[in-house]
């Protein structure tokens, strides 16, 4: 199943890279961190300063999931709700997707925060062989917050969220494929000088103001 899905994906995606290379390359920051280290709410403050279109990895997949009609509705449901990664060439795809339609309304949205991807290995060689000369990637935006802190807003949130991941089970499965399987590819990139790590422990205006720093002296 997932086979022919990349199978298709590869197919199109000459063609398809082909019109938006008319255009210009997307420009992509890879953000990165724990569930709940606030990534979403600064990707939300990153939008509305600067000329960058949010892309949630998680947001895409969930709604892959609830899409009437998705032959792999079910066994993205199944992977998140066990904490695990879903298959790299469903998540790519999707951001591919997300990414190609959002240039051919507009050429001058390039630039993307891709939020939450690559989460591990299979993801990163994924991204390279799918993406390898279709996108630059600028660098990766690191909040490094406690898992306790991350724990504790995460049941915060999922009282209002309706998430079925937000809860303590779940969390401390996520948390633990985060540290096996992400922050390796974080300590990959370090090694490139490609991180800017801001600590997300703090409120969000005071970690918005790290942002923007970095977001400043990269433009």
């Amino acid at each position: 199943m997932i086979g022919r899905l990349f199978g298709s994906v590869s197919q199109r995606v000459p063609s398809l890279f082909y019109r938006v290379s008319l255009m210009m390359k997307p420009q992509v920051v890879f953000v990165l961190g724990g569930p709940g280290a606030g990534k979403g709410t600064q990707c939300s403050k990153i939008v509305e300063n600067y000329s960058y279109t949010h892309l949630s990895a998680g947001d895409l997949l969930r709604a892959e999931r609830a899409r009437e009609g998705s032959e792999f509705g079910q066994l993205i449901a199944s992977y998140i709700k066990e904490g695990k990664i879903v298959p790299v060439e469903i998540t790519i795809n999707l951001i591919r997707k997300a990414m190609e339609e959002t240039m051919q309304k507009d050429a001058k949205k390039f630039r993307f925060l891709i939020d939450g991807f690559p989460r591990n290995e299979d993801n990163l060689q994924g991204w390279n062989t799918v993406m390898d000369g279709k996108a630059d990637v600028k660098f990766v935006l690191f909040f490094d917050c406690g898992n306790e802190v991350c724990i504790n807003r995460c049941l915060e949130r999922g009282k209002s969220s309706g998430r079925t991941d937000d809860n303590r089970e779940s969390l401390e499965k996520r948390i633990q494929t985060y540290l096996q399987s992400t922050r390796p590819i974080i300590e990959l990139y370090e090694k490139h000088g490609k991180v800017h790590t801001v600590d997300a422990s703090r409120s969000v205006e005071e970690v918005f103001a790290d942002v923007k720093a970095i977001l400043d002296k990269e433009d």
